[in-house]
């Protein structure tokens, strides 16, 4: 299914999620990211929403980019920021210290090997943790990107598609 296909199914009340999505999805409307930048965010993102028609969309658009290891690199970023923005979004929200100084316990090695370029991989998790809201998370992933010489307008492109995909699948 191509962008068109996919913008002409949503309600004429999302105009401006149909004209976002077809910006965000270009490297033109995405500054410093690659297209396949662009596709694994946006990819990761479908995940995050839960919603299978923007998943199946997603799959589609990025069959002609993304390699299998990438698909399945977006698929675990939004599965450990399943787990990962909850458990930090508490200890982040909570009142009580104490929860910030015992360990999480909680396995997470996808993070550290995840099968493709690690910035990219940043980058999904990145645009994962603020569909799911997690501040903690949220700030952890731009350090770390910054850190590594990702620019500011890299890091909000990410953002952006994220939360065009978001609207999206709040449409649909």
């Amino acid at each position: 299914m191509s962008i068109d296909t996919f913008k002409n199914n949503m309600p004429s009340y999302a105009k401006d999620i149909k004209l976002n999505l077809a910006s965000v999805m270009t490297p033109e409307g995405s500054p410093h990211l690659t297209q396949k930048q662009i596709d694994g965010i946006a990819l990761a993102s479908s995940y995050a929403t839960k919603n299978s028609a923007v998943i199946q969309f997603m799959l589609e658009v990025s069959e002609q980019t993304l390699m299998e290891n990438e698909v399945e690199a977006a698929k675990s970023a939004a599965t450990i920021m399943a787990m990962n923005n909850i458990y930090y979004r508490f200890i982040h929200l909570v009142k009580d210290d104490a929860f910030k100084s015992l360990p999480a316990k909680l396995r997470m090695n996808v993070i550290a090997n995840p099968g493709i370029d690690k910035l990219d991989y940043e980058l999904n998790c990145l645009a994962v943790s603020a569909i799911n809201g997690c501040g903690m998370c949220i700030e952890a992933h731009t350090h770390e990107l910054i850190k590594a010489g990702v620019s500011h307008l890299a890091i909000q492109s990410a953002i952006r598609i994220a939360a065009v995909i978001n609207a999206a699948a709040m449409t649909i």
